[in-house]
């Protein structure tokens, strides 16, 4: 890492603390979990005010709220907080996680929290194509297959019209489930985005450019749904940046400590939390065909994390 951002890289649990002589994987799995927690209250606020705040403009806010939560470390360290030898991968990823973060907020205000989160698991998914057309990767017939047999699931939460039943259920395709596949889509952007990064910045280094160009994007949305929040709301939407910034740091810090295949299965706790939010906060059943969709869908993208990380493995063991 270089010596730059080597301030800002600090975080996790203190080195002389309980959680010192945990494994990585471990100490990984409790920040994944931190991030499950943390992105369940997220939404629950994003659908909470979603009747009077469309999904541009809780952007802005929440984009704003994390900009002013990072403004000490940006004082405090200056050029460091900014350090970077890729430029363009930082703005790419900025923009498309800031589309897709309005897309995801306009989905999770629309559609019921477990649905959502459920169809928010497609970004391992849309991954598989971005390596064989966008990366030029070499990707074998079991992650394509994986990665069919996971859309299939997709088919089988949102029932378009004609299959297995199609509007006559409880959840079918309609705007909201296409934002929020659009929104996995350019979310997958972001994660391989990050995967690049992280071997060479800080995760507050990745925050801070995240932030700061997050919120330049969202003002053109913004003020066109432009309302000035009640003081509650306002109180409400702070609250919602500042969750928003811990998730993301969560996961960013479970990633970069655990190892992918094991941190993988610990952010389909989402899909827990988020329906027992769905259930006791706003009346939410998931439905059968959400149930069994989801499944076909965590089992794809696990076997899909799985692959990947044996392949990443045994190129690591080559290269030693």
């Amino acid at each position: 890492m270089d010596e730059s951002v080597a301030p800002l890289a600090a975080g996790g649990p203190p080195s002389g603390g309980r959680l010192a002589g945990l494994t990585p994987n471990v100490r990984g799995a409790l920040w994944m979990v931190a991030s499950a927690i943390t992105f369940t209250g997220m939404t629950t606020l994003i659908k909470y005010l979603g009747s009077d705040y469309p999904a541009t403009l809780q952007t802005f806010y929440r984009q704003a709220a994390g900009l002013l939560i990072l403004l000490p470390v940006i004082i405090k360290h200056r050029g460091a907080a900014f350090a970077t030898t890729r430029p363009g991968i930082i703005i790419f990823r900025s923009a498309a996680g800031t589309v897709g973060m309005i897309l995801s907020f306009y989905a999770f205000q629309k559609m019921p929290l477990a649905d959502a989160n459920a169809l928010s698991f497609t970004r391992t998914l849309w991954l598989v194509p971005l390596a064989a057309f966008v990366v030029r990767e070499h990707v074998g017939p079991l992650r394509i297959g994986a990665a069919v047999i996971g859309f299939l699931g997709v088919l089988i939460m949102i029932r378009p019209q004609g299959v297995l039943g199609g509007a006559g259920g409880h959840f079918a395709i309609g705007v909201p489930a296409l934002a929020m596949l659009a929104s996995s889509f350019l979310f997958a952007f972001t994660v391989t985005g990050m995967k690049v990064l992280t071997r060479d910045h800080a995760p507050m280094v990745l925050l801070v450019w995240s932030a700061v160009l997050g919120l330049v994007l969202a003002i053109p949305g913004a003020l066109f749904a432009w309302r000035w929040p009640e003081p509650k709301d306002l109180a409400l939407l702070c609250l919602m940046g500042v969750i928003a910034t811990a998730n993301q740091a969560c996961y960013i810090k479970g990633m970069q400590i655990g190892e992918a295949g094991a941190m993988a299965p610990i952010d389909y706790t989402r899909l827990v939390f988020s329906a027992a939010a769905g259930f006791f906060l706003f009346g939410e059943v998931p439905g059968v065909w959400t149930i069994v969709g989801a499944g076909v869908v965590v089992v794809s993208t696990l076997f899909i994390t799985w692959r990947e990380h044996l392949a990443a493995t045994r190129a690591a063991s080559q290269a030693v």
